[in-house]
């Protein structure tokens, strides 16, 4: 994150001969520069021709259905030059592209179009089409997202169509909940989307939506990632970079305080956080990881329950994006095949399941095309597994396989996960068990439509989109939460009184005392040392006072 990466780098960059070089297409470089000390600046105009942006006259309701309707006006006009239009996400883009194939087949002796969909789902041999050099008189029409924004460029556009919306991951701290919704983009955005029709020769920018809704409803810059996402791994890396106190940390963009907090409370439940906020032995050995603090336990934990081959996979698994995909039209035929990887009690021990045949096929790209898998995913997972692996030997963690024996991986992902566990409440409804928050079990998971449906899960991550969708569930035994999250869950045992658990609460309380008095104690001594080193560097120093003789440094017998 640029914005954590500053702040680290104020604090620990006291170099002169390092140079730092930022760069960025829609950054605001004045609060850049003046974060680091108003440093100079240098506009680098790109190679662009004039681009003639055009704003709609009236509020878009349906931005594909008006995404549509300007792409055929530009079709069927003589002008040549391909277009590009910017959908929010992959149902828009399916939606669009379908809608304008319908369209052209109703119109009588229409020129042939191009459409291309371009999205990260898209099997990478249909991605690369877009760059492909169409037939002469053949007009192109690519359909993308955001990532055409700046992460690609297409040869020949002359035509954009912005429909002024993009989806965002928004995390809220409090539930503990992702919400991938669609919203308008801000203005750097729409200025970037724009200047796509200038790369090859002057073009045309037709945006839906009005100038009034430019200047007064879009922001000016995007929210920075680091307010609206997880912060757990960022905490982290702060605390074993030995920040002290989070809150206070010179951010260039503050998250929520609430974020922070949540994060600190995440840490301190998972034991990389003692009851002070202090970085604990295994926090220092997790921070060493690159991966999400849960996942970073599950690697550690799994060496202990000798099971950490296989973590090490489905940890890596989950490290990419989704590596299934259904291709249009073949949808029934792609989920088919999909089941035949599932493991009925784990999503986890699906994506095992699916690494373990893959490599059983000598890692083969024909079988991964046969069974609806992105094989650059699943070169990016080997890649990923290998240099995990190389972290774990050097922190001399061992590699053991658990053989067939996949209830100890349940449990094991239990140990990292405990605290975003759901209990069964109705058909395919749960609840979660602190925050009573509302869950659903996605129907691409392996856990969805059994006939049996397990009394307790726990899932990777909640997004919010249609509904509250956990991603990456697996069954657990209520026993297993208990054992390895006591400080939310206990078993309720009939004729038990509460004498032992308030004697527990106590040693609890107890323990949590003694911690802060003895880091209270810690830091009134570190204090008492800065004193005392001020002090004599205050002692040491000699104040040279104007019209006073210089003090005689050598002998007046050597008469100088």
């Amino acid at each position: 994150m640029p914005m954590l990466i500053g702040g680290i780098i104020k604090i620990v960059a006291r170099r002169r001969d390092l140079k730092l070089i930022v760069t960025s297409a829609t950054m605001d470089s004045t609060k850049f520069a003046t974060f680091f000390g108003n440093v100079p600046t240098f506009t680098i105009p790109g190679r662009t021709f004039p681009v003639d942006v055009l704003f709609g006259k009236n509020a878009c309701e349906d931005y594909v259905e008006s995404a549509v309707k300007q792409a055929l006006q530009i079709h069927l006009t003589p002008n040549e030059g391909d277009m590009l239009i910017f959908m929010p996400g992959q149902e828009d883009i399916e939606v669009t592209c379908e809608v304008l194939a319908e369209r052209l087949t109703e119109i009588d002796n229409a020129p042939e179009l191009s459409i291309l969909p371009i999205y990260s789902q898209l099997p990478s041999d249909l991605q690369a089409k877009i760059f492909q050099r169409s037939a002469e008189g053949l007009r192109k029409c690519v359909v993308a997202t955001n990532i055409a924004e700046t992460s690609l460029t297409v040869d020949g556009i002359i035509y954009v169509i912005d429909s002024g919306f993009c989806k965002l991951k928004v995390y809220n701290p409090r539930i503990g909940m992702d919400a991938l919704q669609i919203y308008p983009i801000s203005q750097a955005n729409a200025n970037q989307r724009s200047g796509r029709a200038g790369r090859t020769g002057p073009g045309q920018a037709f945006r839906l939506y009005t100038q009034r809704q430019y200047k007064d409803e879009l922001l000016p810059l995007t929210v920075p990632e680091i307010q609206r996402t997880n912060l757990a791994n960022t905490v982290l890396l702060l605390k074993s970079l030995g920040v002290v106190d989070l809150l206070q940390f010179h951010f260039m963009d503050p998250p929520p305080q609430d974020n922070i907090l949540n994060s600190l409370y995440q840490l301190w439940i998972l034991g990389a956080l003692d009851h002070t906020g202090a970085l604990t032995p295994l926090g220092r050995q997790m921070a060493e990881f690159p991966l999400d603090p849960p996942q970073c336990q599950m690697l550690i934990v799994s060496c202990q329950m000798e099971c950490s081959a296989e973590v090490l996979i489905i940890v890596s698994m989950l490290s990419v994006p989704s590596i299934f995909y259904r291709p249009k039209g073949r949808e029934e035929e792609a989920d088919g095949v999909r089941e035949k990887f599932q493991v009925p009690e784990s999503d986890h021990l699906t994506y095992l399941n699916v690494y373990l045949q893959w490599k059983q096929n000598n890692y083969s790209s024909n079988w991964c095309n046969e069974h609806f898998i992105h094989v650059k995913a699943m070169r990016k997972v080997r890649e990923v597994r290998q240099q995990l692996k190389d972290i774990m030997l050097q922190q001399k963690l061992t590699v053991k396989s658990c053989g067939t024996d996949w209830d100890i991986i349940r449990k094991c992902i239990c140990s990292a996960y405990f605290y975003q566990a759901a209990r069964l409440k109705g058909i395919g409804e749960y609840v979660n068990l602190r925050t009573g928050m509302p869950c659903h079990l996605h129907p691409t998971s392996a856990l969805y439509g059994l006939g049996t449906t397990p009394d307790y899960v726990v899932y990777h991550e909640l997004v919010m989109t249609a509904k509250e969708y956990m991603q990456c569930a697996t069954a657990v035994d209520g026993y297993w939460l208990a054992e390895l999250g006591p400080m939310f869950f206990s078993v309720k045992e009939t004729g038990r009184s509460g004498r032992e658990k308030k004697k527990q609460a106590a040693e609890h309380l107890k323990e949590m005392e003694t911690q802060m008095r003895l880091a209270q104690e810690e830091m009134e001594e570190r204090k008492l040392k800065a004193a005392q080193r001020e002090e004599q560097l205050a002692n040491k120093q000699e104040i040279a006072t104007p019209g006073h003789a210089t003090p005689r440094r050598t002998p007046s017998k050597i008469g100088l």
